[in-house]
């Protein structure tokens, strides 16, 4: 700490504060996952022909105005609509019905029509899938950084990039949760860019070091 900047002792301090705000925040209120991966409940409705996206959303949102609503295409040939929302009453399920029925001239029935739970996705199962790969690729970056750079200290460059990955994706995850973005597909993208940003940052770092030492 004695031999870093004022600039830097502020930057430092403010990640910090990042951090421990987010874990609070974590800690009390969980992260805010998008409505694809939260426990909802889907209406699906077999129209047997192409129809417009833009239009069963215009219905949701008069029948649902206050409500975050996922309209998609489902089956094969795209000719029935799956509508999922954080909760979907019987009375809206019957007003959305008439509505696509005037709509299309179709003679779809409510009570022939069900609405299904659908359980949230855990965390874990989100990033799962990218653990090993995750894991392999710092491996091998790693063992790079330690070769490339072994004159500035072997240890002491694999324990600064860690310690920098490491912070680098906590603030990220920490801002996530502070400003309740919600997570969802474009989380993952922008962990994988902070990471490779950070894997940049800390290259041209050492590289820079290299240089000087040469120099000297």
């Amino acid at each position: 700490m004695k031999n870093l900047t004022k600039k830097q002792k502020i930057i430092m301090s403010i990640v910090a504060i990042i951090i421990i705000a987010g874990i609070a925040v974590v800690a009390f209120m969980g992260f805010n996952f998008d409505l694809r991966f939260q426990t909802a409940q889907k209406l699906e409705l077999y129209l047997g022909e192409d129809f417009k996206i833009a239009d069963i959303q215009n219905i949701t949102k008069e029948i649902m105005p206050n409500e975050q609503v996922i309209v998609q295409k489902v089956e094969v040939y795209g000719d029935s609509v799956s509508i999922i929302a954080k909760e979907i009453t019987e009375e809206q399920k019957q007003k959305i019905i008439e509505k696509v029925n005037e709509k299309y001239e179709l003679e779809l029935k409510a009570e022939e029509t069900e609405i299904v739970t659908v359980p949230n996705t855990k965390g874990r199962d989100l990033i799962n899938p990218y653990i090993w790969p995750f894991a392999i690729a710092t491996g091998i970056t790693l063992v790079y950084m330690a070769i490339r750079y072994r004159k500035l200290n072997i240890i002491n460059v694999i324990l600064k990039t860690v310690l920098t990955l490491v912070i680098a994706e906590a603030t990220l995850i920490s801002l996530i949760a502070i400003t309740r973005i919600p997570i969802g597909r474009l989380t993952i993208p922008m962990v994988i860019t902070v990471y490779m940003l950070t894997f940049v940052g800390v290259t041209t770092k050492f590289e820079k070091e290299l240089e000087a030492q040469k120099e000297e």
